[in-house]
Formats: structure tokens, sequence, C-alpha cells
């Protein structure tokens, strides 16, 4: 009987796949078998030793390709939508890899970067990592999110206007400020500065003197004078520095090289490009 049982869930997920689905819960699966909840779990787990099933949370499942049992995993952009449905809060792929989805590939990207409305353990998924970053204002960067279709069906991504001012606004998801200069080299082609001003009204203004100052620095001038008419409608501005880690012990900090007078920037060692 059990080993029917686990025959039955392997002929439910192979079933899914044959009709392009690869994400079930275990309420779909114990309804459709008419299983109890101790007979689908142990069935469950014996396919996720065969790496036939990934399980990311608890009573949510994702079926593995054997294409992609070597993996572990199908890529996180196949079900990180039904997911995040499945938690009931609203996300957005974001920072180092909406860039290189926006065709910044100049970083590897070693994690799956998503920008939530909760605060959310990571996910070992395979070869994977999706680490989640929390944003409280999510409402207030509506316009700055997209739709990106999948091999599966579609996920919410940021724009490039927004995935600028979060790779300053979460510099250690970022990776520091050469790789975001790098980073912004590839992108800010991309970038609507339209949508680049409106959103520095809901940003907090430092991300936005900082983000202004590597905009000009790397030749994208042209993206940020709407920015800053925002910017500056929002009160006069303080001194920032650049790079907070750089300044924060004043023995060893650096002199500043630069005080950049558009954006009130103190620039203690200019970013250098990744070739």
């Amino acid at each position: 009987m059990i080993h029917d049982r686990r025959s039955a869930l392997s002929g439910y997920v192979s079933g899914l796949l044959s009709t392009g689905r690869t994400v079930f819960t275990a309420d779909e699966a114990e309804q459709a078998l008419g299983v109890g909840h101790g007979a689908f779990l142990d069935a469950a787990e014996r396919l996720q030793r065969r790496r036939a099933l990934l399980n990311p949370r608890q009573g949510f499942y994702v079926v593995v390709p054997p294409h992609y049992a070597s993996w572990g995993a199908p890529p996180p952009a196949w079900y990180i939508n039904a997911l995040m449905r499945r938690e009931g809060q609203a996300y957005y792929v974001g920072l180092l890899k909406a860039a290189e989805l926006h065709g910044a590939t100049h970083q590897a990207v070693m994690e799956f970067q998503v920008v939530a409305a909760k605060r959310l353990p990571g996910i070992r998924a395979g070869r994977s990592l999706i680490i989640f970053y929390f944003r409280r204002d999510m409402n207030a960067v509506t316009t700055g999110i997209e739709d990106r279709k999948t091999d599966t069906g579609a996920m919410k991504v940021s724009s490039a206007a927004l995935t600028a001012l979060d790779l300053l606004r979460y510099p250690r998801a970022s990776g520091g400020k050469d790789t975001v200069a790098t980073v912004l080299s590839d992108l800010g082609h991309r970038i609507d500065r339209e949508q680049l001003a409106a959103l520095s009204v809901v940003v907090e203004r430092p991300v936005v003197q900082r983000l202004g100052y590597l905009l000009d620095h790397l030749g994208h001038d042209v993206l940020t004078g709407p920015m800053q008419e925002s910017l500056r409608a929002r009160g006069s501005l303080p001194w920032i520095e650049l790079d907070r880690q750089e300044a924060r012990d004043p023995d060893f900090a650096p002199e500043p090289q630069q005080r950049n007078r558009r954006w009130r920037v103190i620039v203690r060692r200019v970013p250098r490009i990744d070739p």
C-alpha cells in the first residue's frame, strides 16, 4: 500500500509536468490522490531523496524535471511567483539578479535576489540560493515593478530605474561601490529617466544622491536632470558619504578625493569599473 501511494504521487507529479505545471501544494496532492497527510509526506520524502521533488516551504512543492535532477531544482524563476503567492506577499526579483535580466552581465550573480514586503528566511534550492530583502514601502514603488515572462509563466522584476536605486539602497547585497558602478555602466542606457525621477521622490534622499553622483561619474548625466529636480524639491541636501563603510573609522578613512557639490557627496575613493 505504501509503495502504491508513492507510485501514485510519482504519477501525479509526472502528470503535472506533462501539462506544464511545476508547483503544487500538499493539500492539492492529498485531495487528488485521496490519501492522508502522513502518507503524502512519506511519498513526498522519497521523491525528494530521488531529487524529483523540492520542498522550499512547508506545504509547497516544486517538481524537478529529469534534466534538472543533477541541479536539485529547476531555476527559481520557474516558481518564485507561485511561491510568493503562497506566502501572500508582494515581491519583485531585484538587485544584481534584476540587473542581469536587464542585460548588465559584468558580474556573476551567485544569489537569486528577491525584495519582499515581509522579512523571509533564505531558501537553498539545489544549486540556487534564494535570498530575500525587506522593503516596507512596496506600494510606493509599484510603478517600477514589471512583469517578465518565464518558461513557466511570469514573475515580477524591478525596472532598470528601480534596480539602480536599489543597488544603492541595499549596499551589502550589491557587492560594494565598485560592483555597483560596474553594473550601472551597463544598466544606464536602459533606465527611463522620467521613471527614475518619479521613483526618486519616494526613495531615501541619500540613496538618490549617491546614485545621481555615480550616474554623472559614469557619463549617464542625461538621466540625472529630472532626478535632481525631484530631489531638490524635497528640501536642502545634507552632505553624505558615497561609501559609509570607508568613513566609519576616522583613524583609517582615506582623505576625500572629491566633494561633489551637485549631489553633496563626499568621495574618499573614486569607484573603479571592472573591465
